[in-house]
């Protein structure tokens, strides 16, 4: 078939499925037959169709032509939105945005060789947090008849395969009829109910186009993945443990992010205080007198006291990473737990465990009715634990006054006052709650002040890669999603300038949002964390003074504004900032010193650096 009748054979399937609604309907009607032929590029975009991927973040290349053409015809038809933007890593953070904040399902398109690689460092996110997303990545011929321009340079096959499925799960389309069994395993992976992460479809430049001669529209797979029912067993063995304790602590992690239970109320029959990972916040309010807020290495002085000092440890969907649980030393004196989680290996991390495995809410409503009918006895009055706990939160909570009522410190390099970040994140994340904005914070110093402020409203934050560049991206989310929504950015100058192409990409697609840079020249938390360790720091700051707003006000539709060096002035930009349709750039001179006004503090341990042998030989102590 010629290139004008591919075209328009593309565009017929494509009308008559956005006239239909979907292709199931379209074969139902006699519109489309059940055996078309097709080309295996296009199947792949109506396999992805039948799952409900409607939008696609792109960069194309040499790799990705024919999809790329594919996609072209059904978007001229109304079938899907593509984004051609400038990075295969902006891409990529900007689908797990999509993903994690309005459900809606999104690919990943790139060409092959350095396009590819970016793209899976950048999956590294939704790997570590649990977000499920496509990847169509171009890959060399299967005709081997020499090297292709960016593959792996070796004498030998799939080598991109290798990789991408040490990342997640990936399928190579050497054989273009095994579409259907690798669009399975993709639903499987980017819906599971649990774990859910990357899929790497790796298409050969060369199958791209093959021909499909009466490909059966029918054994394109739909029906997700099933959840699991509640752990079997445990519940009498878990009440006679948890009524022998006398400090119990609930640790929230990402599992429990959708959990309808009422945590908290199971907190109160416990006589429990909760404890959450950066990326569990909100699930119960931080207001709540049982909740701790963040705990672990960069974590409160609550919560911290809480994991110190507990006795008994209920870890609800959480996977242990080293920073929320101070590389396993975060609970010395915790001699039983008792962990609910649909994973296996997670649920069983710890010694002394008793596993509950099975789906988190199913489990979680069982032990909640084995409560009801035999609950912990708790004194109405608070016990001595919950008080010792909340005198923690106060001295807490005045602690973070201290630093909000005195917001700005003569800093070196800026040579004038200017905000500390605790008072600039307060002032931003307030601001973002009163106007129903979304925050995203990047990684570094911004995100570890951001968790500790414990921000109210919808908060996001790649707490589990801490990839740089993560929140600025993550604003792209707000073009593509079929609910709008407003964006805040916290970010720092360092993970500004590693994705800086949202400037350009924002305005091209229609982001709405603002990018908060907070600049200590600097990549201030390694620059703090040398400083802890070795008294010294080396190479992670520069000496000249960068006009971001400069940068910002080059691109054509961006609203660059000086957020100033007091409460007032930045208050007053994230208000002019908020009035503008589009995005906008507030640029914030911030202090880095040594002043204890200057930050919220580091409280709990880590295994790294000078600190690794007296953090392993309590871990081996402790030997939970």
């Amino acid at each position: 078939m010629d290139k004008n009748n591919m075209a328009a054979s593309r565009l017929e399937h494509a009308q008559i499925i956005a006239e239909c609604g979907d292709i199931r309907r379209a074969v139902r009607k006699g519109k489309l037959p059940q055996f078309l032929d097709t080309t295996l590029a296009e199947a792949i975009v109506l396999g992805l169709f039948a799952q409900g991927v409607r939008t696609y973040f792109t960069v194309f290349g040499h790799g990705s032509t024919e999809i790329g053409e594919v996609l072209r015809i059904y978007q001229q038809a109304g079938l899907v939105k593509v984004f051609g933007l400038r990075s295969e890593i902006e891409a990529s953070h900007a689908a797990t945005a999509l993903r994690w904040v309005r459900g809606e399902k999104a690919a990943v398109v790139t060409s092959i060789g350095p396009g590819a690689l970016q793209a899976l460092a950048a999956s590294l996110v939704p790997a570590s947090d649990g977000i499920g997303v496509w990847y169509l990545f171009g890959d060399e011929t299967t005709q081997d008849e020499g090297f292709n321009m960016q593959q792996i340079p070796k004498h030998e096959q799939n080598l991109f395969l290798e990789m991408c499925a040490t990342m997640g799960r990936a399928y190579t389309l050497h054989t273009p009829l095994a579409l259907t069994t690798a669009l399975r395993r993709g639903l499987n992976t980017v819906d599971h109910p649990y774990k859910a992460g990357p899929f790497f479809l790796l298409m050969p430049m060369n199958t791209q186009p093959e021909p499909l001669k009466g490909f059966n529209l029918h054994t394109l797979p739909v029906q997700p993945p099933p959840r699991l029912g509640p752990a079997g067993e445990g519940y009498e063995q878990a009440m006679e443990w948890l009524y022998k304790a006398k400090r119990v602590l609930i640790k929230l992690g990402g599992g429990a992010r959708h959990v309808q239970s009422d945590i908290a109320y199971i907190a109160e029959l416990l006589d429990a205080v909760i404890v959450h990972t950066p990326i569990a916040g909100g699930i119960v309010p931080y207001d709540h007198p049982r909740c701790m807020g963040v705990g672990g290495s960069k974590g409160s002085l609550c919560g911290n006291y809480a994991m110190e000092h507990a006795d008994l440890l209920l870890a609800i969907g959480t996977r242990a990473v080293c920073q929320s649980d101070c590389s396993r030393t975060g609970y010395p004196r915790v001699k039983r737990v008792i962990n609910i989680n649909a994973d296996i290996d997670d649920a069983l991390h710890y010694q002394n465990t008793l596993a509950l495995v099975g789906d988190i809410q199913a489990t979680l409503d069982e032990l909640f009715r084995v409560l009801m009918s035999e609950s912990k006895p708790v004194d109405a009055h608070g016990s001595q634990w919950l008080r010792a706990c909340q005198e923690q939160k106060r001295a807490w909570e005045a602690f973070k006054l201290e630093r909000y009522t005195n917001p700005t410190l003569y800093d070196a390099f800026w040579k004038w006052e200017v905000l500390t970040q605790p008072a600039a994140i307060k002032i931003a994340t307030d601001w973002a709650y009163h106007n129903q904005a979304i925050t995203f914070f990047d990684a570094g110093d911004v995100q570890a002040n951001g968790f500790q402020v414990n921000p109210r409203g919808e908060v996001y934050t790649d707490s589990g890669a801490s990839y740089m560049g993560f929140a600025v991206s993550a604003l792209l989310a707000s073009a593509a999603a079929e609910q709008p929504f407003y964006g805040l950015a916290i970010t720092g100058d360092g993970s500004f300038t590693m994705c800086p192409q949202v400037l350009i990409d924002g305005t091209e697609h229609g982001a709405q949002g603002c990018i908060l840079m907070l600049d200590n020249n600097r990549m201030g938390a390694i620059s703090a964390l040398q400083r802890d360790q070795y008294e010294a720091e080396f190479a992670t700051w520069h000496t000249q003074e960068v006009d971001y707003l400069q940068w910002a006000r080059s691109v054509p539709g961006v609203l660059a504004l000086e957020g100033g060096d007091t409460p007032q002035s930045l208050e007053a930009a994230l208000k002019r900032a908020g009035e503008h349709k589009g995005l906008s750039f507030i640029h914030v001179p911030v202090y880095f010193g040594e002043h204890p006004l200057g930050g919220l503090g580091v409280y709990g341990r880590w295994n790294v650096g000078n600190w690794c042998e007296e953090t392993q030989a309590l871990r081996h102590r402790i030997g939970l």
